[in-house]
Order: C-alpha cells, then sequence, then structure tokens
C-alpha cells in the first residue's frame, strides 16, 4: 500500500502572523472582548439616564464663590466647628449644613443631576477644606502608576529576570490595595451623608445608583486583579515560571490590569467630569 502525502499551504505568507498566540492569551483576549461590552453597557446607560435631567445651574454654583481650598465648614457650620473636633465637625457639618444649604438653594435636588465637583470634594485629614476631584485624581494616578509596574514586571519576565519580576509585581499589588483602600473611604464618606442604592441627598437617586454600581462593579475586578497579581507573585517566587522556561502567565495577568486600568480612565472621565 503506497503512501501519499498530502502538503497543506500556509494561509499566512507574510511577517510574523497575528494568529501565532497561545491558547491562554487569546482567552484572555476574548474574555477581556466580553468585559469590555459588560462596561460599554453599564457606561453607556449612565449616559442615557445622566442627560435625561437637567445639568447643574451654574450660576448658583458660581454663586457660592467657594474657591479652591476653601474652608467650606466654617462658611456653611461655624458654630459646629467651634463645638466640636476638626473630624467630628466636617462629618456633622457636611451632612447637616452643608447639604441642607445646597438643598435649599436648589444645587442639590431630585430634579437635576448634582455637579460631581460639590459631591467629591473631600480628601484624607483636609477636614472642612472644598477640594473637588482631587481625592479621585490621586486614586487615579495610583491605577496608572501601579499599571506602570505592571509593564515593568511584563519586560522583567521577557528578560527571565525573577527578582525584577517578584519586585514589580509586588508594587503592582501594593498600588491595588491603595486603590481599593482610597475607594472604600470614598464610599464610607458617601454613605455618611446618606447615600444609597434607593436614595441620594445630592440629587436623584439613579445617580448614587449608579455610582455604587459602576465603581462598586469596576472595584471588583481591581480586587479580582489584585488576587491574580498575588498568585502569579507566589508563584514566582516558587520558581514556577522560571522552570517552565517561560513568564507568559505574568502577561497574561498584565493584559487583565491593563484593561482595569483603562476602564478606570472611563470611568473617571464619564462619572466626575462629565
Amino acid at each position: 500500500m503506497s503512501t501519499q502525502t498530502i502538503s497543506k499551504p500556509s494561509t499566512w505568507g507574510g511577517g510574523n502572523s497575528p494568529f501565532n498566540v497561545s491558547y491562554g492569551k487569546l482567552m484572555m483576549w476574548v474574555f477581556l472582548l466580553s468585559d469590555a461590552f459588560t462596561f460599554s453597557s453599564l457606561l453607556i446607560a449612565y449616559g442615557a439616564i445622566r442627560y435625561s435631567y437637567p445639568s447643574p445651574d451654574i450660576q448658583k454654583i458660581e454663586s457660592l464663590d467657594i474657591g479652591f481650598a476653601d474652608d467650606v465648614q466654617s462658611k456653611f457650620a461655624p458654630e459646629v466647628t467651634n463645638t466640636v473636633g476638626e473630624a467630628a465637625a466636617h462629618a456633622t457639618g457636611h451632612v447637616e449644613h452643608f447639604i441642607p444649604a445646597m438643598r435649599d438653594l436648589g444645587i442639590f435636588n431630585e430634579l437635576q443631576w448634582p455637579s460631581p465637583d460639590l459631591v467629591f470634594n473631600h480628601f484624607p485629614f483636609a477636614h472642612g477644606l472644598h477640594l473637588p476631584l482631587i481625592f479621585v485624581s490621586l486614586m487615579t494616578l495610583i491605577l496608572i502608576l501601579s499599571s506602570v509596574t505592571m509593564v515593568l514586571g511584563v519586560e522583567a519576565g521577557q528578560r527571565g529576570d525573577e527578582k525584577a519580576v517578584s519586585k514589580w509585581m509586588l508594587y503592582t499589588i501594593i498600588g491595588g490595595f491603595m486603590f481599593l483602600g482610597c475607594q472604600a473611604w470614598e464610599w464610607t464618606n458617601f454613605i455618611t451623608a446618606g447615600s444609597r442604592m434607593y436614595a441620594n441627598p445630592y440629587g436623584p437617586p439613579a445617580f448614587a445608583a449608579l455610582f455604587f454600581g459602576v465603581t462598586g462593579f469596576h472595584g471588583f475586578h481591581v480586587f479580582s486583579g489584585v488576587v491574580l497579581n498575588i498568585v502569579v507573585y507566589i508563584n514566582n517566587l516558587k520558581g514556577t515560571y522560571a522552570k517552565r522556561g517561560h513568564y507568559e502567565m505574568v502577561e497574561k495577568a498584565g493584559l487583565y490590569w491593563h484593561f482595569v486600568d483603562l476602564v478606570w480612565v472611563f470611568v473617571f472621565t464619564f462619572f466626575y467630569l462629565i
């Protein structure tokens, strides 16, 4: 019986094939694509609901004459500042005086979308000062820097530098925990003010529901990324990837972490700036 060999021509004829990728990387890209659809749906829903409400009255906000780093505590609740401690005055004055004053002026009401720079104007240990969006900007910087350390970790893996991979992965993990800690602090302030999924002292309940839903969903992804990075970090300390002869798992974790970072840029833009 004769044996005939059939040659199959290559379907790719130029340069490096874009399909020359491992199954693990391919599935990570598929997962990220599906997750991008989910986040896109959330942000599109946010945009649709946001623009179903009128924007805040800029003239009313400007009439408040609140400058950057002004002491809004003494402006709206001077008697509270003089009778209790600084930290307690901030919490008490903001909930019992600042928010009611904004509602009395019509700046915070259920019929119009609140101005983010009046809602997110807190900063740790800067009690009572008007620092609009400074804290969330710090959160953004932390996440971007953690993405940089992840890039350096992936580059070290491509060079086969085991110690450098461990170092940069550890920095990335620390950055992730810092971001989660900042988000927990922001949520605590928002909840202390009386915000719930069904209630919002700053304006329409949909604002609070979307805040918890969108930032919470992203925060869950950050937490998942931190767990994944910890697993990669421990495996690298054990020499798992050096024994395999490649650090592809670091690259896959990096893809996920960069996606989380990129999504936050859109969340920051849509929710805090628009």
